[in-house]
């Protein structure tokens, strides 16, 4: 099915659902074409904190309305994203320039993540006794009660279940929503935000504002009592920062510089085919994508030989179909890059293995999938996030040389060790300064596995999403106890000095039964 331009009807219709729709507008490219695909109106700081306080009164109803009634309503959208799912790939591709399956993957992991926390969020939350500072003199409850108004900043590359990551766990616990849309990536927000409308989500209790990024997100920050967000590190410091200035927490996840260790005893043909999915899935605009291959010496004329076959048999195109391995790049900022990348690479001296090189055959923003060999750290791949379809193929001698070149770098997000062995890939992954690492995968594995947690250690964020604790980061648990009578806490000397040798003897009891 040829890459041809959304319905007209359709975009102005999802453009209508934006919370405030501004007299200007800003237009948005199709990566396919190069041509203007529809413009998003651009909101103010002012339409942010207006609907804030309109999500702020409708809040309240969606709270008391009860997890029952939650957990329904979300258990309907998760139907309805199944039923919609065409349009919804149409619009990511159109959008986002990448290809059908793995378009199909945010919608599978979109619908995954609404499934989880329409069925789990009442058992996480629910109020639950804990151990007394006395027992059967003091018992303890710890509850939890939502933040109230969470902002959401959502890039353009995942548009669809990086939102849905953040927001649906926050809705599931109670809270409203006010979320700042890259504009490459509106439509594909608005066309999810749809499914959840019908399903039940009140439109005012989780709204989707477009515009200027520094004006809109910090309008979001400063409406919001927790901020979730994804994007660059420098731009999520500044929100942490700002955050923090309110008194409110954050989460970010943030840049990667992710390192794939490949042992001497895989299978170098299996390894090599594992290998390019997780280097050049979605052009390599995914924070948890491989861009640095450690390779041990034993294997590495194998696998290196086979993964440069993979990637030049790549085949890559414009199709609203699964017809394509490889899709475009989003923009002409992201071709600047990675062409700059690949440039100073080879001019200080790396080996060009294959690819390289723009395609305007196929339209203005593809790129070549493209491997380099002997990259120096002088190179501005060698350390900088290049956030495109480039990978890095070093070769080590030995199990600590690779830990310690995937672990030398500032990021931190995500990493991946390919083996025979799981056992002894367990040993080296336990070693690796990453918050979250695959075996003989290079990120489905953690990413899909949304009962667990997502995040980053380093420059690579704050926080995490996905799991009990994705949910946990929106709300503020309350310990309420209460005195049972059954013996009186000392509030004298007297008292004290009359009690002190049985509390005393409390202590010793407690660690010889090795009560907590």
């Amino acid at each position: 099915m040829p890459a041809t331009a959304l319905n007209r009807t359709l975009v102005a219709e999802l453009v209508s659902d934006l919370s405030f729709t501004g007299t200007t507008s800003t237009p948005v490219i199709a990566p396919f074409t190069g041509e203007v695909s529809h413009e998003v109106p651009i909101s103010t700081a002012h339409d942010v904190a207006a609907a804030a306080a309109a999500g702020r009164v409708a809040q309240h109803a969606w709270l008391a309305a009860g997890p029952a009634h939650r957990r329904a309503v979300l258990l309907r959208a998760h139907d309805l994203l199944l039923r919609n799912s065409e349009e919804l790939m149409n619009t990511l591709q159109s959008e986002t320039g990448k290809t059908r399956g793995q378009a199909f993957e945010e919608v599978f992991s979109g619908a995954s993540v609404t499934r989880y926390y329409a069925v789990s969020a009442h058992s996480v939350l629910a109020s639950s006794r804990r151990r007394s500072g006395i027992p059967f003199v003091v018992s303890t409850r710890v509850s939890y009660r939502p933040k109230g108004m969470v902002g959401v900043i959502t890039p353009w590359n995942y548009p669809l279940s990086l939102s849905l990551m953040d927001v649906i766990p926050a809705l599931a616990a109670g809270n409203g929503v006010v979320q700042k849309a890259d504009n490459q990536g509106a439509l594909t927000i608005l066309a999810s935000r749809r499914a959840f409308i019908e399903a039940g989500v009140p439109a005012a209790l989780w709204s989707v504002v477009a515009g200027d990024g520094a004006e809109i997100g910090n309008a979001v920050v400063d409406n919001a009592d927790y901020v979730c967000f994804t994007g660059s590190t420098p731009t999520g410091t500044s929100v942490g920062v700002r955050a923090a200035g309110r008194l409110i927490g954050a989460s970010l996840e943030l840049g990667g510089k992710n390192p794939l260790i490949v042992l001497d005893d895989v299978d170098p043909a299996k390894a090599a085919a594992d290998a390019v999915y997780a280097c050049y899935s979605s052009m390599g605009q995914l924070c948890v994508s491989i861009e640095r291959i450690y390779v041990q010496r034993h294997v590495a004329d194998s696998f290196t030989r086979l993964f440069v076959e993979r990637v030049a048999q790549l085949k890559q195109g414009a199709d609203l179909a699964f017809s394509t391995d490889v899709g475009s790049l989003t923009s002409a900022a992201q071709l600047e890059r990675v062409q700059a990348h690949v440039d100073d690479a080879v001019a200080k001296g790396a080996m060009l293995l294959t690819g390289g090189r723009a395609r305007p055959d196929l339209g203005p923003f593809f790129f070549e999938p493209t491997v380099l060999a002997d990259v120096t750290d002088d190179m501005l791949c060698a350390t900088e996030e290049t956030f495109g379809p480039v990978v890095a193929i070093h070769v080590v001698q030995s199990e600590d040389e690779a830990v310690a070149a995937a672990n030398a770098s500032e990021f931190g997000l995500n990493a991946s060790v390919f083996a025979g062995s799981v056992s002894r890939a367990r040993r080296v992954a336990e070693r690796l300064d990453a918050g979250s690492v695959n075996i003989n995968e290079g990120y489905r594995a953690t990413f899909s596995s949304i009962d667990a947690p997502m995040g980053g250690m380093k420059q690579s964020g704050l926080g995490r999403r996905n799991g009990p604790e994705g949910l946990l980061r929106f709300v503020e648990a309350r310990t309420v106890a209460a005195s049972t009578g059954l013996f009186t806490l000392p509030r004298s000397g007297r008292e004290f000095a009359a009690s002190a040798g049985l509390m005393v003897g409390v202590l010793v009891l407690l660690k010889a039964l090795r009560r907590r």
